[in-house]
């Protein structure tokens, strides 16, 4: 026991004999007593051990301790992590081993042991002792409403709550707002949560409006939570990084990129989580010159490893490896997620060899990998055609490292197999998993089966996904064109009358690039850009280069029953051709010309755009829902086998 503690220990001791033990909040106070000051430091200094082994002395001594006080002390609680200390002085404060707190209780130490409940988890304890206040006010309230809300499964409790405190004549605040926002559960309980807050005013407060933005996000209410954010008078960082994160999470990267310019220009200053949320945008939309912008902002978080990694996996998405190699190089630590990101950076962008010898010298040198890893590294085997490799990897990754196969690793093995065109032997494996195939596996069988012009094992496939999904349209459209492939046209005539009838229109192919911080989009057999007419020019410039070098129309890339030239013409006007030719009327000295495209590249642009690498000497970089094809020289990364 230490000096101080061992001193007010023997005071105690020699304290007048016959004082009753009391309530520890109630007795008479005696302001000055040694004992008293002693516990009052150390409550508010630690050690945790000397207060509370000071708390059996002050009982028998009859003397008050200072709410105050105890209320530090359990705070000490929460930071050393121990729920049992806390339990102990609520033992000892209001006697007894009752967690209900009888009615001399002081409420602000109530207030304080129901928090310290409810940041443990232990939502028993705290709705017992909130129940038993004979007294609460919008603290005690505000406390439970809170921790019910942010607990799985108790959001109708936290809204029920809340209900309870109206009634009971209690004003909420705005950090009872803040909490039960996240508990609404349809856009119509948002809605009249949100009228309850104009109708108390609160609608002006900061904290209050981040949350609403927050709210209004989690529904895909884009449109609600912008509203909220222009009706704002005076803004901060947190309301500025809530809206730029729900449009980033929302899938509307170019909406958290114009924020993130009027944040800037506004004169705030980003954060990790500002910075996060763009480099997220970013990557989803390929915008690589954005996002090295935002890496001159990281440079001053050079020990912030979540945003490093949201950074290198930005780079590696946009397919500049160049930068993604030099930033895993120079990170001054690297995680799992790290090694992960650079593995399946390194196979998407056609580069399987490298990202099998970056997961050697992982095993050797880094983390332990985990299923993310694994999941990369039969992604790298899968789009380089290492069938044994694959195998391999996938038999022994339980026995080397202790991963149980998932879901996600067996649909790269079907994958693996139906890329290689061993078809039959997918089948077999999806028949033989230790759990029934979902519709994400029967689909990969599908692509494969499209790829190979298997029409028949795409019929089974394609039944098996409406079997589980009869509304997937996708799947439908997939059989249709594998009928189509094959010149089927009946099958895939009859495939296109049954969409028709159900309203489905095929999602036409899309392809976009970044020229000076705008993107532009391009569709499938659209001229309405405002450049059109200079890129129809273009188009036949490169086409009668590229003829030269030995091009001719891939037709059979069409899937409609029409006459050659109208097939030619079609091909002509493909979104990523229309993309290249932008992209070559504009090119800058030395930079390649980056392309995003909704869907897999079609044979007859990938020869195109092979030749048009050759033709103008650029490097162009097609980024498809999988995987990137990095075109140089006449030559492409993915050695043709995508």
């Amino acid at each position: 026991m230490a000096a101080a503690s061992l001193l007010c220990h023997v005071i105690a001791r020699s304290a007048p004999a016959g004082r009753s033990r009391r309530c520890l909040l109630h007795s008479d106070p005696h302001t000055a007593h040694p004992l008293l000051v002693a516990f009052s430091r150390l409550c508010a200094r630690g050690p945790l051990r000397d207060a509370l082994a000071l708390l059996p002395d002050l009982a028998a001594a009859g003397l008050t301790a200072d709410p105050v006080a105890v209320s530090r002390l359990i705070k000490l609680c929460v930071r050393h992590g121990t729920p049992s200390d806390g339990r102990l002085i609520h033992r000892h404060v209001f006697g007894g081993g009752d967690v209900a707190a009888p009615s001399c209780s002081s409420l602000f130490v109530s207030n304080s042991l129901v928090s310290l409940y409810a940041k443990f988890g232990l939502l028993d304890d705290a709705l017992r002792l909130f129940d038993g206040m004979p007294h609460k006010n919008v603290v005690s309230w505000t406390t439970v409403v809170a921790a019910l809300a942010n607990a799985r499964g108790r959001k109708e409790d936290a809204l029920q709550l809340f209900v309870a405190m109206l009634r009971d004549g209690v004003a909420p605040n705005m950090y009872t707002f803040s909490s039960i926002l996240g508990a609404c559960s349809t856009p119509r309980v948002l809605a009249a949560m949100h009228g309850s807050i104009v109708k108390v005013g609160l609608d002006s407060d900061v904290f209050v409006r981040s949350s609403l933005i927050d709210a209004y996000m989690k529904f895909g209410d884009l449109d609600g939570g912008r509203r909220v954010f222009d009706e704002m008078v005076t803004r901060d960082l947190i309301v500025w990084n809530s809206i730029i994160a729900g449009f980033a999470q929302s899938g509307d990267g170019v909406g958290a990129i114009e924020l993130f310019m009027r944040m800037k220009e506004a004169g705030f200053l980003s954060n990790q989580g500002t910075l996060t949320s763009v480099l997220r945008a970013c990557t989803g939309l390929v915008t690589l010159e954005v996002g090295r912008q935002v890496h001159a902002h990281v440079l001053k978080y050079d020990k912030d490893l979540i945003l490093h990694n949201a950074l290198l996996d930005m780079y590696c998405k946009c397919g500049s490896l160049q930068d993604a190699d030099a930033l895993f190089g120079r990170m001054p630590q690297r995680d799992v997620i790290s090694w992960s990101t650079m593995i399946s950076g390194l196979a998407q962008n056609g580069r399987s060899i490298e990202a099998l010898k970056v997961f050697d010298m992982m095993k050797s040198e880094g983390p332990r990998p985990n299923h993310i890893t694994m999941v990369g590294v039969l992604f790298a085997c899968s789009h380089a055609g290492l069938v044994e490799d694959g195998w391999y990897y996938f038999s022994s990754m339980e026995k080397l490292f202790g991963i149980q196969p998932e879901r996600e690793h067996c649909n790269c093995m079907v994958d693996l197999l139906g890329r290689a065109g061993k078809l039959d032997d997918a089948v077999k494996f999806i028949h033989e998993m230790n759990f029934q195939p979902d519709s994400v596996i029967w689909r990969t069988l599908l692509g494969a089966c499209r790829m190979h012009k298997n029409a028949d094992l795409a019929a089974y496939a394609a039944k098996e996904i409406l079997r589980l999904e009869p509304d997937d349209q996708g799947a439908r459209i997939l059989l249709s064109n594998t009928y189509a492939d094959l010149r089927q046209w009946a099958d895939a005539e009859k495939s296109w009358k049954m969409m028709r009838d159900r309203g489905v229109k095929k999602d036409p192919g899309r392809s976009w690039i970044e020229l000076g911080k705008q993107v532009h989009v391009f569709i499938a057999g659209d001229l309405s850009h405002p450049c059109s007419e200079s890129i129809i020019q273009e188009l036949s410039r490169l086409f009668s280069r590229v003829t030269n070098l030995g091009y001719t129309p891939q037709t059979e890339f069409v899937l409609q029953d029409l006459a050659t030239e109208q097939k030619e013409d079609l091909l002509k006007y493909h979104s990523e051709k229309l993309a290249i030719a932008f992209g070559t009327m504009n090119a800058m000295e030395g930079k390649p010309i980056r392309i995003m495209k909704n869907l897999r590249i079609c044979g007859d642009c990938h020869a195109f755009a092979k030749l048009v690498s050759k033709s103008e000497g650029k490097v162009i970089i097609i980024r498809d829902p999988v995987r990137f094809h990095h075109f140089q020289d006449g030559v492409c990364s993915c050695n043709d086998y995508w």
